[in-house]
């Protein structure tokens, strides 16, 4: 069986490769993106982020590698993320200067291969649910693949003294088993939807499209098997390998990023379109700015702004912000 340690030393490699490789390449992508049928997509899409402000560094040492990130909807204005592999269940709360607000055990989870977080509706009405996804499957040994489903904490000041050594403790989790239909896959791009809380599973894969997969809610505790109903294709396929999303909480974008870059697909405007006809939208490409390692990347509570962080430290802490109020 291949270690977490072996597994993580040659992800790093895996990333310095692909550093030199987007060096090279790095303006392939936009430049594909404006000679394609799509140009005018991409341009809306530069016309509605202002560039990207780097906030802060995220102030708590022991979050190392900042694998998801969601933007809370019971404490204004914070922010939540976990580690990649090798932390325990925690999660890590923060404000917009990166200043620490605490640290809590997931109850009832254990954690394998963390990769992505997403946050909202779950089985109790009026309620914000965390989901935590233990979707990283490098090795492909791992027959089945976990997500953690929790109610929000609601933080208070006195939180901030919280630490890996004396956390706070999470309702008890949910725990929702899934198989992929077609094999083992690793992922670590995992999205609810705001309103119904069907699940999607993006897979990381390079040089081929990656698969896009749901769990349509309400979502059972036993084995469920997801429901290919998709598939996303980046333009650099040497860099584009999908490390994080999210879904706006209106419903109608949905923000994806590798290590380096980030594209936005947007809902057509179309009567009574299914939501699932998304994934064959453009890819409008998003500037994130300057990241190490990208691989978590949310919408603000509000969904007027973008927020994303890195692996390795010290982790940035970067805002982008929308120019319109539409689409």
């Amino acid at each position: 069986m291949v270690t977490e340690s072996v597994i993580s030393k040659t992800i790093d490699f895996f990333v310095v490769y692909i550093w030199l490789l987007a060096w090279c390449s790095c303006l392939a992508p936009h430049a594909s993106a404006q000679a394609s049928p799509a140009s005018r997509s991409a341009n809306r899409a530069a016309s509605t982020y202002d560039s990207p402000v780097h906030l802060a560094d995220l102030e708590y040492q022991p979050i190392k590698e900042s694998s998801g990130i969601a933007a809370s909807r019971r404490n204004p204005n914070l922010l939540w993320t976990h580690n990649d592999s090798g932390d325990g269940p925690f999660i890590y709360a923060f404000d917009r200067r990166g200043k620490h607000r605490g640290v809590w055990r997931v109850r009832g989870a254990t954690a394998v291969d963390w990769e992505d977080m997403a946050i909202g509706p779950g089985p109790d009405r009026g309620k914000s649910y965390l989901y935590l996804g233990d979707i990283g499957n490098n090795s492909k040994t791992r027959e089945e693949m976990i997500v953690y489903r929790v109610v929000e904490p609601l933080i208070s000041s006195a939180d901030s003294a919280s630490s890996q050594q004396n956390p706070r403790s999470t309702q008890q989790a949910d725990v929702i088993r899934f198989r992929y239909p077609d094999g083992k896959h690793n992922s670590e791009a995992l999205l609810v939807h705001p309103f119904t809380a069907d699940l999607y599973i993006v897979t990381k894969v390079s040089g081929e499209a990656a698969g896009v997969y749901k769990a349509k809610a309400p979502l059972s505790k036993s084995s469920v098997t997801l429901d290919h109903v998709g598939e996303i294709r980046f333009p650099n396929a040497l860099v584009g390998v999908i490390t994080g999303g999210s879904i706006s909480p209106d419903g109608r974008r949905i923000i994806l990023c590798d290590y380096l870059e980030a594209f936005e697909l947007v809902l057509s405007d179309k009567p009574g379109i299914a939501f699932d006809t998304i994934w064959k939208q453009p890819l409008n490409p998003v500037n994130l700015g300057a990241r190490q390692q990208g691989e978590a990347v949310c919408y603000s509570a509000d969904g007027m702004a973008l927020f994303a962080t890195s692996e390795q430290l010290p982790c940035p802490l970067t805002e982008v912000k929308r120019r319109m109020a539409g689409r």
